[in-house]
């Protein structure tokens, strides 16, 4: 298997301390349970000369558990821009800054992508300490099809612009995308979430994983309104990963088939008008998939 011919055998560990990674790094840190923290994590923070985090004082527990005395700041959404330069500044005087969230692996759905990208920018070290991931490890649990996966962060808050969302993903999903949807959601909105997920994706497979590693884990597996009517009684608590299943079967609206069909006897833009009229599909996407299938059929001379 590909990961096994990849491992590092103990011949290929490194002999001496463990190296740790220099400029802006990114820790993971445990999503529930703190005996999922990495050695190289601990050492990285504890070799930091400033910690970012969401919250400090979520973080200062942490750090107290894992006996590190490190300065830390908040990098928020509301504050990064204005962290940017003095974060570079340390990172250009040769400082090892460490970037961490409240739990789990940093800028997946929490701040810190524009610092990176302005450290890149700058040609400044970035470098990672994997660890504990919430979306990865429910995806696994979930007894649905582990590749290809997607990830959507949280789902609008309100229903109007949560339903538009899962909207445009079936007209990508009538374009060809079949993959394994996975968001996080705050568990106040998790049955409201459940029920519009199953008006938009019908009874497919599904699963609701709260509280990870925690001690009260809990993966709920079924379709999606059958968990629409559990959670709807059952008020849910903690941290919440939702996963629906790819479609089962092919789409009855086939777009690239009925695209394949208009594109025989119209033009590519009367075709795309066709189709999106017929489907409700945005005409964007309809005629960008229409070029595309129109370009399949362009033999090079």
């Amino acid at each position: 298997m590909p990961d096994e011919a990849c491992a590092a055998s103990p011949a290929d560990q490194p002999a001496g301390p463990v190296a740790l990674p220099d400029g802006l790094v990114l820790v993971s840190t445990p999503i529930g349970n703190l005996a999922d923290i990495a050695p190289r994590a601990r050492q990285t923070l504890a070799a930091s000369h400033l910690i970012l985090c969401e919250d400090t004082r979520h973080t200062a527990r942490l750090l107290s558990a894992l006996g590190v005395t490190v300065k830390t700041e908040p990098l928020h959404e509301h504050n990064e821009d204005a962290r940017i330069g003095p974060v570079l500044a340390l990172l250009r005087a040769g400082k090892r800054v460490s970037l961490v969230s409240d739990a789990g692996t940093p800028l997946v759905s929490d701040p810190g992508y524009r610092l990176v990208r302005a450290a890149l920018a700058e040609g400044l070290p970035v470098g990672a300490v994997p660890g504990p991931n919430a979306a990865l490890t429910a995806l696994v649990l979930s007894g649905l099809p582990p590749l290809p996966f997607l990830f959507l962060g949280f789902p609008p808050p309100r229903s109007a612009a949560r339903r538009a969302a899962f909207g445009v993903l079936r007209a990508a999903e009538r374009a060809g995308l079949s993959a394994t949807l996975i968001w996080h959601e705050a568990p106040h909105r998790l049955a409201e979430t459940l029920a519009d997920m199953a008006a938009a994706f019908g009874a497919r497979p599904a699963a609701v994983a709260r509280e990870l590693t925690k001690r009260f884990e809990e993966v709920r597996r079924g379709p999606l309104p059958e968990l629409a009517d559990h959670y709807a009684t059952h008020a849910a608590r903690g941290e919440v990963t939702v996963l629906v299943g790819p479609p089962e079967e092919a789409d009855p609206e086939d777009l690239d088939g009925r695209l394949r069909a208009a594109l025989a006897t119209n033009s590519v833009k009367d075709a795309a008008a066709l189709v999106a009229a017929a489907t409700g599909l945005p005409r964007k996407l309809v005629y960008g998939r229409a070029l595309a299938l129109s370009g399949e059929s362009v033999q090079p001379g």
